[in-house]
């Protein structure tokens, strides 16, 4: 092993990245305390990261720069607002916490319906589609459309939980619909899998190439 190769295997940088990868993948073979250690380090980090950025790109631009450099004093009232928040963790002080948080809650619950609305009313719209082939819709255009048309109301029947589903007709189109949402939600699984990998498949090429160097082998 030469003198070159063992200072690259302990550059700060890689060396740590290095332990943190193998320390976390350690769990594969059992939990132990190298993988709750580098966990809570994880954490730490993470906690860290999400503060800093919460102040440069969300407190920072959207409150104190408009406050303090645009003059608009107004905003000084969101500090006792959001300190309010705190007012949980005391008993003397609940009830301010009770109040930020009933606002808080009706603001999120106007954005959470605006979003609603915006996502889904749009996808609503789309899913009436021309089901005869004329002026800029082909036949197959059309034969999609049907397909399409089918599937979705197979999967409406299959919620319909209101009455008894005695009928024959959609007792079938309710299990119909049940078989396309395994298909759909396996898909989405197969999507999650596939991230997972690429993330495992990420660390063993930095372990392997990055750190070890060698990539010579694999080719």
């Amino acid at each position: 092993m030469s003198a070159d190769y063992l200072h690259h295997l302990l550059l700060p940088k890689l060396l740590l990245g290095a332990i943190g990868t193998i320390a976390i993948l350690s769990l594969v073979f059992r939990e132990n305390k190298l993988y709750r250690l580098f966990e809570h380090v994880f954490l730490g980090l993470a906690t860290g990261y999400g503060l800093a950025t919460t102040w440069t790109q969300v407190l920072r631009p959207k409150w104190w720069d408009p406050m303090v450099g645009g003059g608009e004093w107004i905003w000084i009232l969101a500090a006792p607002l959001g300190l309010m928040f705190y007012g949980v963790y005391t008993k003397k002080f609940a009830w301010m916490a009770r109040l930020i948080f009933g606002l808080y809650f009706g603001l999120a619950a106007g954005t959470v319906f605006q979003g609603f609305a915006e996502e889904y009313v749009p996808q609503i719209r789309a899913s009436f589609k021309p089901l005869i082939a004329h002026g800029a819709v082909t036949a197959a255009m059309a034969v999609n459309n049907w397909i399409f048309v089918i599937i979705l109301i197979c999967v409406l029947v299959y919620f319909f939980f209101a009455f008894e589903q005695n009928s024959a007709v959609i007792k079938r189109s309710a299990s119909a619909g049940r078989v396309m949402l395994m298909i759909a939600f396996g898909a989405i699984f197969g999507s999650t899998i596939m991230i997972r990998e690429a993330l495992l498949i990420d660390r063993i090429r930095f372990l392997l190439i990055e750190w070890l160097q060698l990539g010579h082998i694999f080719r």
